[in-house]
């Protein structure tokens, strides 16, 4: 089971993997999207049991949605907006303001402060950078902010919120991916408001997609119009014949009149045994968890490429088979990253 911090998920991981482990690993699945195909690639030619660690996919209100876009409920669905509230990271001193539990960081600490004498310091950097400790790293979350360790909100709670999206539609890469924040990316530190739009191929009977992720500050035009309940966190799927609003545990058809009298489709999906229990089943020998590494690798992936946008400035065209943006050379040092010297060949 694999817990650290998201910059080493693919070492212990691929170590495990290599040793015929089964291997849960809390989300994000990697730190960057090379990694995340090296782990689904690896995982798919193995007989193991792996999940990851998006808790969410195993509640039963997601098999619902489900059902209920298979139903054809709601229609061809065309949108897919997600937000959250979360606004940790880096921002404008206007927005700063108005987030007063947010720390205004803007480069990283100049002053030497001592290990504490139970970190290795050295080894909890593992194939990052090296850099000289200091307590806005660690101890805590604050590590996952900075792009050296993490990438912030997008791909810590995009493994949670985006998944129904990816679970429900069977969408896996996007054609197009484009970011919106204010100003430009910040050299060290993730974005605490952003907004990331996607553009997906029809599949099957569902049509062309757009989905769009907001984090922090930013919210859909339904949302700030009260066009809709204005859930703090939740994903909202916009039919040709209405709309279902979904968070973890719950959701809705709406417009709500619209829907007197309807009539729910059969529950078809079986409900999970938890996601704990799926991984341990599987480990035994039951059917393969949902959120194994074959379907996580997609969603960390789709995730990443977010950041990868917002850092690089401009819309990107996704080239998922040469995991490569054909438009943007200067994408590739955030596919993929030069390990710090001493884990060069760890994965090899």
């Amino acid at each position: 089971m694999v817990s650290t911090c998201e910059h080493t998920h693919v070492v212990a991981t691929m170590l495990a993997l290599k040793a015929g482990k089964h291997v849960y690993c809390e989300k994000p699945l990697t730190y960057n999207i090379w990694e995340a195909r090296l782990v689904r690639e690896t995982a798919s030619k193995l007989n193991l049991a792996t999940q990851m660690g998006n808790q969410g996919h195993a509640s039963n209100n997601h098999r619902r949605v489900k059902e209920l876009i298979q139903s054809g409920a709601i229609g061809p669905v065309r949108e897919v907006h997600v937000w959250v509230n979360r606004a940790w990271g880096f921002q404008s001193e206007e927005a700063a303001t108005r987030n007063k539990d947010i720390v205004f960081v803007t480069e990283r600490p100049k002053e030497t402060v001592p290990v504490p004498p139970r970190l290795d310091w050295d080894l909890w950097l593992g194939p990052a950078p090296a850099r000289p400790f200091h307590s806005v790293y660690v101890p805590g979350p604050k590590w996952y902010r900075w792009w050296d360790f993490g990438n912030g909100t997008m791909s810590d709670l995009g493994s949670h919120r985006n998944d129904l999206a990816f679970y429900a539609l069977n969408i896996r890469a996007p054609l197009t991916v484009e970011a919106f924040a204010d100003g430009p990316a910040h050299p060290e530190i993730a974005p605490a408001t952003m907004k990331v739009v996607y553009e997906y191929a029809a599949g099957g009977e569902r049509p062309p997609l757009e989905l769009t992720w907001y984090q922090g500050e930013a919210r859909p035009k339904i949302w700030t119009d009260g066009g809709i309940p204005q859930w703090p966190d939740a994903q909202l799927f916009v039919g040709d014949h209405g709309m279902i609003l979904s968070n973890r545990d719950n959701h809705m058809l709406l417009p709500e009149q619209d829907f007197e009298g309807f009539v729910r489709p059969p529950e078809t999906i079986p409900n999970s045994p938890g996601h704990y229990a799926e991984w341990i089943e599987a480990c035994k020998g039951a059917a393969p968890s949902l959120a194994n590494f074959d379907y996580a690798g997609w969603t960390t992936e789709a995730n990443h490429l977010g950041n990868v946008a917002y850092r690089v400035g401009k819309k990107l065209y996704w080239d998922a088979a040469a995991m490569k943006a054909s438009n943007a050379p200067k994408a590739d040092q955030f596919i993929r990253r030069e390990y710090r010297k001493g884990w060069e060949g760890i994965l090899s």
